[in-house]
């Protein structure tokens, strides 16, 4: 094995992903700014932001994971230069993604009861609930903007999404300083000024990928004319084949982070601040994997066409490398500044609050500890995964993902996460434990098919 045979791949691989991580660590950054512009407002806010998005998060990762079925489907039309087929593939999937957006709001919308059943403070619940209201409407335009993003990085025009992303971001600073502090006469609005923000940002996102598509000449004809209502049945069960599986795949991992909210939920109103921080800082870092794992589905793809399977290996084995590596580095980050990072979510001037802040960045500190460990197992199997996926290989790895979250990390996390165990950073081991069994299945099944691939091409020839 010559390391410069993967290496080589290194800048190639960067440039492909790069766009696709700015826009993505876009979305994570509108939280971000939310979460620390709550954070100066006590810890109950920032408890009730994560309550609210924990829910969020759930809607997200079905409408996230859904809509990515437009990429390859896209892709393999532009290639061909089909235009009917790839602007059929466009089409039906912002059909689809417009009714999952509005679906998915509807859902979250009527599902605000169940906090007061799952045992969360009280008065995090009622903060959380308006909050909630405002930010489960935004899920209709960022659903929407999937599926636009998701067809412009098919085109391979992965710029335009990064730039409306840069965009929402500068809405929502703007929008959060001046309306949940009430600056320039405008009301002050606590955390519900954070919803407005998100929500704006999120509208002005879709507007602005429209309109920047629609001026390039390259994707113009297909996002303009489009007959809504006019639908093929086999290109909607095409979609509905490629996008079910992939949205699961999210779901298992997204439900078992938000499930480690809920249970640090019951540790009380602090615990579950702290995991927000130490959630809200993983979360940056996973963005970057996520780049490298559309590189990895692109790239894998493209081989998979070619039916060059022994090139298709080594350069998915070079963005895993990769992938490594830069984990590494954020580990390594991670654990030097456990103790400085969490203090920027709060406000330790705020005598009223002292004890609390206090308590909330012990809490967050030691769980950057585990968030250190976990940063190798969560890239290495997104990163496979999106190999897998550029291999359209999606039943299987959906099994994988379920055994490895579910049946191995969530018992973990609910029985080292009781305050008579390890608490909060009892529950992060439950998710260091199922991200580390899916990373070493995901891998074991990637060498498997592509073993195999090569095996059976040499038969054959």
């Amino acid at each position: 094995m010559v390391l410069s045979n993967y290496t080589k791949e290194f800048k190639y691989n960067w440039q492909l992903a790069a766009p696709v991580m700015l826009g993505m660590l876009g979305h994570t950054f509108v939280q971000f700014i939310d979460n620390v512009m709550v954070g100066q407002l006590g810890t109950a806010e920032l408890a009730a932001v994560s309550l609210g998005n924990s829910f969020m998060f759930i809607a997200m990762s079905i409408g996230i994971g859904f809509s990515t079925a437009i990429t390859p489907l896209v892709a393999e039309a532009h290639t061909a230069k089909d235009f009917t087929q790839g602007k059929s593939a466009f089409k039906h999937g912002l059909f689809l993604c417009t009714v999952l957006g509005i679906t998915l709001f509807l859902m979250v919308y009527f599902a605000k009861p169940l906090m007061y059943l799952m045992k969360q403070p009280i008065e995090v619940v009622e903060l959380a609930i308006p909050y909630l209201d405002l930010v489960a409407f935004s899920l209709i335009p960022l659903v929407v903007f999937q599926a636009i993003k998701q067809f412009s990085d098919g085109m391979s025009m992965t710029r335009y999404p990064m730039y409306a992303t840069l965009l929402a971001n500068i809405v929502n600073v703007v929008l959060n300083y001046v309306l949940i502090f009430g600056k320039f006469g405008f009301p002050e609005l606590g955390i519900v000024g954070a919803a407005y923000g998100t929500l704006a940002s999120r509208f002005v996102m879709v507007v602005y990928l429209w309109w920047l598509l629609k001026g390039k000449e390259t994707s113009k004809h297909y996002v303009t004319h489009i007959k809504f209502f006019v639908l093929d049945k086999l290109m909607i069960k095409k979609l509905f084949s490629l996008g079910t599986p992939s949205a699961m795949q999210m779901f298992f991992e997204v439900a078992i982070f938000t499930a480690a909210i809920w249970l640090s939920g019951l540790l009380g109103k602090n615990s579950q601040a702290a995991n927000q921080i130490a959630l809200n800082l993983s979360s940056m870092t996973f963005m970057v994997a996520m780049g490298l794992s559309v590189a990895s589905m692109i790239r894998v793809g493209n081989q998979k066409g070619l039916q060059n399977y022994k090139a298709l290996r080594r350069i998915a084995f070079s963005i895993f490398l990769l992938g490594t590596i830069l984990a590494v580095g954020f580990a390594l980050l991670f654990f030097a500044f456990h103790n400085q990072l969490p203090k920027l979510y709060v406000d330790l001037d705020d005598t009223k609050n002292l004890i609390d802040n206090t308590e909330v960045i012990t809490i967050a500190s030691k769980l950057m500890i585990a968030a250190a460990i976990f940063q190798i197992s969560d890239s290495l199997q997104v990163v496979v995964l999106g190999a897998l996926r550029g291999l359209q290989d999606v039943k299987i790895p959906t099994i994988i993902t379920f055994i490895s979250y579910w049946l191995v990390g969530f018992p973990i996390s609910w029985f080292l996460g009781k305050e008579a165990a390890y608490a909060s950073f009892g529950i992060w081991l439950g998710l260091l434990a199922g991200l580390t069994t899916a990373a070493i299945l995901l891998y074991i099944r990637f060498n498997y098919l592509t073993k195999k691939l090569i095996d059976s091409k040499h038969g054959t020839s």
